[in-house]
């Protein structure tokens, strides 16, 4: 409170006031709003569905990454004849079908959620899969066949397409992670 005296003008309207007198407290600090902040309920919820799509695409595609690796090394195993052909298409073969099903779970998510590059991207590798998986010889033990494996190239065949496999999921790899990134941000 100030109280005048003798005829003086208050400190604040004079010609150079005192900070202290002028002072109102502290500057208040601009609060930085998120887009979403407004946004109602459902279209936050729509934008955590988002990021979930993406983190689950993220892990699955990082356990893609390690089948495709473990294939690599499989293979290269039996090139340099480190183990036998038997054991190597038992040790493929029973990761054939987890492939499948996580590469299929990727691109339905991705059907799901209307994000058709993505799904465009997933769908030749997925169609592959597929193909692969049901075109397997009745006589064969799976897809990865001990008998025919070193016959016709199929070793160099089975290693080029993990290669390529491998190469693949780490593109889209980075694509989720990207993506995931902008899902959280815009979250």
């Amino acid at each position: 409170v100030h109280t005048p005296l003798s005829g003086s003008t208050p400190p604040c309207l004079g010609p150079h006031p005192p900070v202290w007198a002028c002072s109102a407290g502290p500057a208040p600090i601009p609060v930085r709003r998120s887009p979403t902040d407004s946004a109602p309920p459902a279209a936050q919820a729509e934008a955590r569905m988002e990021a979930a799509v993406f983190i689950l695409s993220l892990l699955d595609c990082c356990a893609l990454i390690f089948l495709a690796v473990y294939f690599i090394i499989t293979l290269s195993d039996l090139e340099c004849d480190y183990i036998n052909a038997r054991a190597c298409c038992s040790k493929l073969n029973k990761w054939v079908l987890p492939e499948l099903v996580s590469h299929s779970v990727v691109t339905i998510l991705m059907l799901v959620s209307l994000h058709w590059f993505i799904l465009l991207l997933n769908l030749p590798i997925a169609a592959w899969n597929l193909y692969r998986y049901f075109s397997v010889p009745s006589g064969n033990v799976g897809v990865f066949d001990p008998t025919e494996i070193h016959n016709r190239g199929l070793l160099k065949t089975h290693m080029k397409e993990a290669m390529i496999k491998l190469g693949f999921h780490l593109l889209c790899f980075f694509i989720y992670l990207y993506s995931m990134i902008l899902a959280l941000i815009n979250d």
